[in-house]
Parts: C-alpha cells; structure tokens; sequence
C-alpha cells in the first residue's frame, strides 16, 4: 500500500490543500493520503495555533466521503515537541507493509536535511517536491549527503507541479476577522463549522 503522509497546520484547511492531495494521489499512484495535523511542532510556533482536536475536526468534515483521504491524530494528541521522525515511525509501525511518502513544498524541501534525524527519515520515506506553477522544480542534490546516489535517482521521480491555486489559511483567518465572506475557500461543512464555533474572530 501507497501512503502519502501530509503534515501541515490545516488552520482552517482548504481546497488548496485538498487539491494537493489529490494531485499527490493522481501522480503517485498512492493509496491513501493522510492528513496529519500539526501538534507541537518544532518548526513554528504553537502561539494563536487554533486547537488541534478542532483542526482535526474541521480536516475530517472536508474528507467525508472520499475514501483515499484519511485524518491522523497522532500529532495532535501528544503532549511533547512532534518531530517527523516520529509520526513516520508511527505509520511505519501500524500500517500493513506501507510503501511512505513525505508531501513537502520545495522550501521545505530544501529545509529537510537541517531536520531532526533527516538521515533516518530518508531511509524511511520518500519525500515528495511539490512546486507552484511556472516555479523550477527542487533539487534532489541537497539530499546528497545523507542518501546512495541510487536513492537520490528514485527521490527524482518525485517532484510533483502544483494547480495554481492562490488560497491560504492566512486568507480565509483575515477574511473572517474583517467579516468577510468565505465561500468557495473551504467546504462549506467547514464554513459551516468555522461559523457555529466563531473561530478566528480574534486577531492572531
């Protein structure tokens, strides 16, 4: 089985985000994708950060109905720092002979050596480049050090090209703050939900 691991904050998610995984699905002949929302992550601050049982909440009424898309909670119920390595393990673990991949935008990308145990989570995962339209694609060379060159070769075929889509959380947080409308940026469950629980009211 084909398992593409998508970590993110998803704070809110939308459709930008579905639409990724659904090109990561398409071009990696994937089985699943499984939306990882963030706990305590090393990477950024866990200050304003909307709950994580709430951020699950929201991911899983966006994925109802479509059977390749999954929602882990693995992150977000950890009372400690969440480093990849550690929800890679995890899925290594529980999932039956998983095949991994690691869905990363190419500035990550580039950032994924300086991360905790890089070695150990190339060993483990495939990471997968996704880049913006008209954007050159990441380069496998900065994993160099770390993998065979026979790996680097098989990292290569993972370089996935975005839609453009000019959508981000941030976006819809400003929206609805200055009580704007959101519709067609999200599932409209989850500007239903957003709505009924007043989120993102306050100013971050």
């Amino acid at each position: 089985m084909r398992y593409g691991i998508y970590g993110g904050s998803f704070d809110p998610i939308h459709w930008g985000h579905l639409i990724l995984a659904e090109t990561c699905l398409r071009k990696l002949s994937a089985d699943r994708i499984i939306f990882v929302p963030s706990g305590i992550s090393p990477h950024k601050s866990k200050q304003h950060q909307t709950p994580g049982e709430i951020r699950a909440e929201m991911l899983e009424l966006a994925t109802t109905g479509i059977e390749e898309f999954a929602v882990s909670r693995f992150e977000v119920e950890k009372e400690t720092t969440s480093y990849t390595i550690e929800t890679i393990r995890h899925f290594d673990e529980t999932l039956l002979d998983p095949e991994l991949f690691l869905l990363v935008g190419a500035d990550m990308y580039y950032d994924l050596p300086n991360w905790y145990q890089s070695q150990k989570i190339l060993a483990t995962v495939i990471p997968v480049g996704v880049c913006r339209p008209n954007s050159p694609p990441p380069h496998v060379e900065a994993f160099q050090n770390l993998v065979t060159p026979e790996r680097c070769e098989l990292f290569r075929r993972y370089i996935v090209q975005m839609p453009q889509i000019e959508i981000s959380s941030t976006m819809i947080r400003e929206a609805i703050f200055n009580d704007e409308s959101i519709r067609f940026l999200t599932p409209r469950s989850v500007e239903a939900y957003i709505k009924s629980h007043k989120l993102y009211k306050a100013p971050r």
